[in-house]
This record gives C-alpha cells, structure tokens and sequence, in this order.
C-alpha cells in the first residue's frame, strides 16, 4: 500500500523538481476587457449602425477662423460728372453737378456717422491731405521697389494691381504739385458676412501734376518721360476695417469714368540684337 502511494506521489512530482517551498510566484499582466460601447468603430460599422438606428449626425467640420483684411471690390463705386476739372461752377452743367452732389450726400451722411463711431478723429476735412500723402508714399514704394512697405500703404486688391506686368522694368515716378486740393467726394459704410464686420470706403478726388517714365530691362523708354509733366485727374479709393482698432486707412483702387480719354499704350521695343539674329536665321 505504501508503494502504491509512493508512486503516484513519484508521477505527481517527478525527480529533480524544486520542493514547494522554493517556488517563487509571478504576477502575470493584467488583462482589461474593453465595454463595447468604448471601443473604436471603423467608418463602415458607423454608417451600418447610423442606418439601422435611423439618426442622422452632422458631418465632421473642422471650424477655421479667418480675417478679412479688405472687400474684394468698390462699394457703390462714385460716379464722376462728365467734364469735370473743366466746368466753372458758373455754368449750367457745372450747376447741374452740384445739384447732384448734394442728392448723393445724403448717403454719405449716414456712411460718414458709421465711421465716426469707430474712428473718432476721422474728419472730411482733414483726410484728404492724409489721403495724398499715402498716394504718394504708395507710388514712391512701387517705383523704389520697397514691397514690404507697400503692403503696408495698399490693401491685398490693390497690390496686384500696381504691380502686375512691371517686371523687369524700372519706374521712374514724381509728384510735382496739386491743381486742386483733394476733398472727399464719396462715403460708404458696409458689412460682409455679418453685421459686425464694418468696411469704410473714402473716395478722394485729386487733381495733381505729376511725370511718369517707364524703362525696359535694357534701359530703353517705353513709355511717358521724366521730363514731360502730364496734368492728372484721379478719384481714389480708401478703405479701412473698422473693427480692427489698430487698423489704418490704405489705397484700395481707383474709379475710372467712361469719358476719360484712353490711356497712352506701352511702346514694346525688342531687345538689341533680335532683328540681325532672325535676318541671319532667313526668318
């Protein structure tokens, strides 16, 4: 009987193995089951369960703030009065477009109190001097290059615009005098996307003398001259975001009427050396 027992208790411990009392036990990793409400569902899975439940959720949007430095245009451009700069306030046309201007003013009015309300200092009077004295830094930059501060004196529609197809040219740009001192025709106030995003648009009337001479890349004029001066009747456009407190009246384009006379065209020369290289070619 013993040997029975001395057996079995052989085949349950065999030889060689440690006694009981050197057994060292380990703790093994604890395994955690995810509820299934938790767990992350693929895109597929999603739209089967959105399906048989029969709730519809929104899209996911990624929510951006953005800034509106400028309008991308006019608003409610001022029209100029044929003849204008030409006309005495004597005649009867020259009567006629006062009579006009007085109509116009009363929006201007209502825009003018708009931009009072956020800019205090702001007067008719004494924005025009401010007006050209941007106008002429803004074209002092364009000619000497000075990009960085030109974005500073000109808002982002206006930029392209001034400096579309000068490359590879030299501008040569003056301001001579004033015929006229400028003065405010033209006041509008207005909003994009919401009420609180107000827009001040000025448009100032200016009746200068300036010269303008445009070179090519090899040096040659291609338009106007340094020494020709040329009388110049312009209506520019200011505009600044009211709302921004730090913000600053910038030149934001020019209106040109119908009857002004067509521009002078850029004399396109070619380069030295391209009519004996063709003759050579047999073109």
């Amino acid at each position: 009987m013993l040997e029975l027992f001395l057996g079995r208790w052989s085949i349950l411990r065999p030889a060689g193995a440690a006694p009981a009392c050197l057994l060292v036990p380990v703790r093994t990793k604890k395994r955690f089951s995810v509820p299934e409400w938790a767990r992350e569902l693929s895109p597929e899975e999603k739209e089967k369960r959105l399906k048989s439940s029969g709730t519809i959720f929104p899209d996911d949007r990624i929510e951006r703030t953005f800034y509106l430095a400028c309008t991308a245009d006019i608003i409610d451009p001022y029209i100029p009065p044929e003849g204008d700069a030409r006309l005495t306030s004597l005649s009867k046309d020259g009567l006629k477009q006062k009579m006009e201007k007085l109509k116009q003013s009363a929006a201007s009015q209502l825009a003018l109190r708009k931009i009072k309300d956020h800019d205090p200092d702001f007067s008719t009077k004494t924005f025009p001097e401010k007006a050209q004295e941007i106008f002429i830094e803004a074209h002092n930059c364009l000619a000497n290059f000075n990009k960085q501060k030109l974005h500073s004196l000109v808002t982002e529609r206006c930029y392209p615009e001034m400096v579309r197809g000068n490359r590879y040219k030299t501008i040569r740009w003056s301001f001579l005098e004033s015929l006229e001192p400028p003065r405010v025709v033209h006041v509008r106030c207005d909003s994009i996307i919401n009420r609180g995003n107000l827009y001040g648009q000025v448009t100032v009337r200016m009746h200068t003398r300036q010269t303008l001479a445009i070179y090519d890349r090899f040096g040659r004029l291609m338009y106007g001259g340094e020494e020709v001066p040329k009388d110049v009747l312009e209506y520019v456009v200011f505009e600044r975001y009211l709302v921004n407190p730090y913000g600053t009246w910038r030149m934001h384009g020019k209106i040109v009427p119908e009857w002004a006379p067509p521009k002078e065209p850029i004399i396109k020369v070619r380069p030295p050396g391209e009519d004996t290289r063709k003759h050579r070619s047999g073109v």
